[in-house]
């Protein structure tokens, strides 16, 4: 912001300084009742937030750019500027103008800045490191993330600094790339000197923060985890061993301290990410699979489909496990027994869901408790949370399930902290302290009698008015209050002679006049130090209480982890009752073996009285490791494929599945190659991403793991999609180490042969039945191969113009006549196919006029004997409006 500093009023000189700080945020600088941006932010601020772009010094030589807005609708400004990735510092007024005013008044030779309000960066927001409610998704995680790249390994971490969770691993960069997939970090931290290896590694979609480079050492990072935990090592922790996720981890704290978030209590442990304990996906199978969100505006996720948390902790936590399903039979099968305790207990499940509607967000009032930005309101709604605590403790504690009973001794009820908001805080307070009627009656005697004087003083106005009105004799006297003289009594014109000596005057209107008398100033001196003495009272108790229940935050965080689980498995069981889902066997070998499989998703968006036609998939790896499904468009394929590996993922979630049967072999990773896209940004076209997307999978596919593969090839010549397919599928079936569990859809009938020659290929075909020359969808799975894909026909059904739909008909005819007679590996007669052509024909049509063989089409397809009168003439008329483009 380059400006001159000669000729700088005192306080833009103060807005440099401040400025001078944080260049790369955007600065909100407090101006009395308003928040103002200067120069090139104010050019940015009024784009994003459609707020006035104007100038200071409109003539002078230093003139600037500024846009602002009151200082109350900061909760409505601030998240436009955070949502559209910028960092915002907020510089507020660090004294009270009032009371400075009356400081330096009558002081002389004081300069124009010693006459300034001190003003300072208060927070420092940015896209990583939220509390706001207005800012935050209440059911969604707000990560902050950090790099490190090390020697040997890359390090990774995670902090959302609005539930205190802090997370940490290492790996390759293969593995730090999923979990930033899968956690979606709202901003990333990395060493300005990596830049060009973060860009290679992962990409330029992310919202980055560049940090110098001392900033990412041991020795500092580790410093500052000790200091900040307290403890002698990181032992405790289990992360003592991992060298670039600790530095990685310093650095996220590193820049708490630099945004001025240094309340972080609430930042209570540093937990491991185990890779070894989660299936692993990578981004494109999150995206294809739909788990989070739709690929298209008007369709659902999986998560939305199945989501029936009531808490908002418990939908973050949903969140989590749909990215981070679980490999080990044990905690699975943990899982699904309480969804069957959950499904099967009535009276369980109903105590539970009334008490987790009482919670709120508990996990976010922890950690706006640690910060100090908790609201009264907020600190209401901890003690009912606290309150339904007992009732699912008890409920817990009498289940029939060892893992819920154990979870309820773990429950911390935290009565005291319960009891103290109960007597210290009014039931319904307002938004914000300095409101006031916070504090409950009875709780502190000071307060009691200054509200005393405060309540009373509307008693005692009245009396006053009645007493003068009486003994003045000015029947329409009135007391009225305004921030200039405060309490006035007025006169109407009319009675102005009645006005004794001993008032005195302070303002005069159009049909009255305004007085004052000590009797008034002296009460009105005694209220309005009552209700400024009330406000830093209550301001003063109520912090009291934060402060003594900043103790219990690390219990009332494990309460809350507690409740998620309980919420996420309450929402798996009305889930499986709504859409009749059954329990999925789980165990240790590679047999997949789905019963009347549905897709999750699709089946609750079909229209009404259409029923999804469910199918039977089975894989292992001795009989049947690859199903090579054919098919036309529009049968299904797809679905089939993505419902699979739904289920499968539904099950090692702990989620009851869309099926009649379901045996599941754990998976190890889900690999998905669906759909095209392309990243032309980076000079990728459909066929690069699609080799790139397959390629990864071939490079870390296991044994254990489930691939998915559809339409492979399709974006390169038949022949070499066929090539790389074959080739795909026999390494697939061949390499011990990559005998994976596979579903392979794919129009290239070619494929079929392959099950001649490899043990564990079994073709299937999804069905189709053919009446009167319409081909009608079964969507039914059956054995054997397909030698159709019916494109033309699915060009048909989505308003192909009909003379193409039988031009492609004809050519089809000739090419498989072709095919026929000089066999695949000749090339067809296109001179022939071209020389029939339509505007080769001898008839009447013979012009190249799309219209008239439009026309002909239409009554090629009359059907004359069965036609009626009507029916003719309202033919005639629509071939009429195909040559005029109007009704008849």
């Amino acid at each position: 912001m380059a400006i001159q500093d000669k000729g700088l009023t005192p306080m833009m000189k103060q807005f440099f300084s401040m400025k001078a700080k944080h260049p790369d945020a955007l600065m909100l600088f407090r101006c009395g009742d308003f928040y103002e941006t200067y120069g090139e932010d104010a050019v940015v601020a009024a784009g994003i937030l459609g707020i006035t772009l104007t100038k200071r010094n409109n003539s002078a030589e230093n003139s600037i750019e500024m846009a602002g807005f009151p200082h109350h609708a900061l909760d409505t400004y601030l998240p436009k500027l955070i949502r559209a990735g910028k960092r915002v510092a907020i510089c507020d007024q660090l004294e009270d103008p009032k009371k400075k005013r009356e400081e330096i008044k009558g002081k002389k030779g004081l300069s124009q800045t010693d006459k300034m309000v001190k003003r300072g960066i208060t927070e420092l927001v940015t896209p990583g490191i939220a509390i706001s409610d207005n800012i935050l998704n209440n059911k969604e995680n707000n990560f902050l993330a950090a790099v490190q790249f090390g020697k040997a390994a890359c390090g990774v971490s995670f902090l959302d600094i609005s539930t205190g969770e802090f997370l940490t691993g290492e790996g390759s960069y293969d593995y730090v790339e999923k979990l930033l997939a899968n956690f979606s970090p709202k901003e990333v931290l990395y060493n300005r000197e990596r830049r060009a290896d973060f860009q290679r590694y992962f990409g330029t979609k992310l919202c980055v923060f560049e940090m110098e480079d001392w900033v990412f050492t041991e020795q500092n990072s580790r410093q500052k985890l000790l200091k900040h935990f307290g403890t002698k090592s990181l032992k405790g922790f289990g992360v003592e061993h991992l060298k670039e996720g600790i530095i990685a981890s310093g650095s996220i704290l590193q820049y708490l301290e630099m945004t001025e978030h240094t309340h972080i209590n609430h930042i209570t442990s540093l937990a491991r990410l185990e890779a070894d304990k989660y299936v692993r996906m990578d981004r494109f199978t999150i995206r294809s699979l739909e788990l989070l969100a739709p690929m298209q505006e008007e369709g659902r996720s999986l998560l939305s489909v199945i989501d029936r948390t009531v808490t908002p902790m418990g939908g973050r936590m949903l969140r989590r496990w749909l990215v981070f399903p679980l490999k080990e039979v044990v905690p699975i099968d943990e899982r699904l027994d309480m969804v069957d305790y959950f499904f099967k207990d009535l009276n369980f499940q109903s105590t539970v869901d009334e008490q987790l509607h009482r919670m709120g967000d508990l996990e976010r009032i922890a950690s706006k408790i640690a910060v100090g930005r908790v609201t009264p309101r907020e600190m209401v709604q901890l003690k009912w949370a606290l309150s339904a605590l007992k009732p699912i403790q008890e409920a817990c504690l009498s289940a029939d399930n060892a893992v819920i009973q154990r979870m309820g001794k773990q429950l911390h009820l935290c009565e005291h902290v319960r009891d103290r908001i109960e007597k210290e805080i009014q039931n319904d307070p307002p938004q914000l302290v300095n409101k006031g009627d916070v504090i409950a009656d009875g709780f502190n005697a000071e307060l009691d009698d200054l509200r005393a004087i405060s309540r009373n003083s509307k008693d005692y106005l009245l009396k006053l008015q009645a007493k003068e009105a009486e003994q003045t004799g000015i029947n329409s006297l009135k007391i009225g209050f305004n921030n200039v003289f405060g309490y006035y009594l007025e006169v109407r014109n009319t009675f102005k002679k009645n006005v004794p000596e001993t008032w005195i005057r302070k303002q005069t209107l159009a049909q009255a006049e305004r007085y004052i008398t000590p009797e008034l100033k002296e009460y009105e001196e005694k209220i309005l130090g009552a209700e400024e003495k009330i406000l830093a009272l209550e301001a003063k108790l109520f912090n009291e209480l934060i402060l003594a229940v900043q103790d219990d935050i690390p219990r009332i965080q494990a309460d809350a982890n507690l409740l998620a689980q309980l919420d996420v498995l309450l929402g798996f069981a009305k889930i499986a009752r709504e859409n009749h889902y059954i329990r999925p066997i789980i165990h240790d070998d590679n047999v997949l073996k789905i019963v009347q499989g549905r897709h999750p998703v699709i089946e609750t968006q079909l229209p009404l009285g259409e029923v999804y036609v469910p199918n039977d998939v089975t894989l292992d790896s001795d009989k049947q490791q690859i199903m090579m499904i054919t098919g036309p468009n529009m049968a299904g394929k797809s679905a089939l494929l993505r419902q699979t590996a739904l289920i499968v993922l539904m099950a090692q979630v702990g989620c009851f599945v869309p099926a009649e049967r379901a045996e599941i072999g754990l998976v190890d990773k889900i690999f998905t190659r669906v759909g095209a896209s392309d990243n032309l940004s980076l000079g990728e076209s459909t066929f690069m991403v699609e080799m790139t997307e397959a390629a990864n999978i071939l490079n870390n596919v296991s044994p254990r793991s489930l691939v998915l593969f559809d339409e492979l090839g399709r974006g390169t010549s038949t022949y070499d999609g066929i090539s790389i397919a074959w080739a795909i599928v026999e390494y697939l079936h061949e390499q011990p180490k990559a005998r994976a569990r596979t579903l392979f859809a794919t129009h290239y009938h070619e494929l079929n042969e392959m099950e001649k020659h490899f043990s564990r290929i079994k073709n299937y075909n999804v069905s189709v039945k053919n009446v009167d020359g319409k081909v009608i969808f079964l969507r039914k799975l059956q054995r054997g191969g397909s030698e159709h894909s019916f494109g033309i026909h699915v060009a048909e059904i989505a308003g192909m113009p009909r003379s193409i739909v039988k031009r492609a008909n004809t050519v089809l005819k000739e090419l498989e006549q072709d095919n026929a007679e000089v066999g695949a590996a000749a090339k067809p007669n296109t001179a022939k196919i071209a020389a029939h052509r339509e505007g080769m024909e001898l008839s009447f049509f013979q012009l190249d006029d799309p219209i008239l063989t439009q026309i002909r089409d239409e009554i090629l397809e009359l059907d004359v004997n069965n036609l009626t009168p009507v029916e003719a003439l309202n033919k005639l008329n629509e071939i009429k409006k195909i040559l005029t483009g109007k009704n008849a």
